[in-house]
């Protein structure tokens, strides 16, 4: 299936939900927005976590955030005709915050954690292929990239334990 194009700018401001779905803009790149999205997380989310410096306050942003993605990127795929429209990139967003939140904050790590991310969103495997092919609304959209940030974390988790055993 080729490549659908980005809306144009105005789209963003015709409903919050826009906006919130295409990551403010950030899911309007021409080139691999799901990429331009987590970039996104990963550039604001020190400026989340100063807002919101208490973990639990920050886990509840996270999950209030993610309740709130379902609902925007059910708004925007439907106004699109796509329900995962590659310009929707909030799906991207929340999760990789949530992964930041579980990582060193050593930009090291933050760079496999992105770099670890982008492969298990790209690749879906088990169960995100099901929230991708067969969950066709907002959740299933979200779902199969918090897929991808629990496989992200497990994999960081594994390493940052075989450093510890052979270091």
């Amino acid at each position: 299936m080729a490549k659908l194009p980005a809306p144009p700018l105005s789209f963003l401001l015709r409903h919050p939900a826009h906006l919130i779905a295409c990551g403010f803009g950030s899911g309007l790149s021409p080139f691999a927005p799901g990429t331009a999205g987590t970039l996104f997380a990963w550039l604001t989310y020190s400026f989340m976590r100063d807002w919101f410096p208490d973990d639990a306050t920050f886990a509840v942003i996270l999950l209030l955030c993610f309740a709130m993605g379902v609902t925007a990127c059910q708004i925007t795929g439907r106004n699109l005709g796509v329900v995962d429209h590659g310009s929707i990139v909030w799906d991207e967003i929340v999760p990789f915050w949530a992964v930041l939140f579980l990582t060193p904050d050593v930009w090291t790590w933050q760079l496999a954690a992105f770099l670890w991310f982008r492969l298990y969103d790209i690749t879906k495997p088990a169960p995100a292929d099901y929230f991708d092919s067969q969950v066709k609304n907002g959740l299933g959209v979200m779902m199969d990239d918090v897929i991808a940030a629990a496989y992200t974390i497990l994999t960081l988790a594994i390493f940052k334990a075989l450093i510890e055993r052979l270091f």
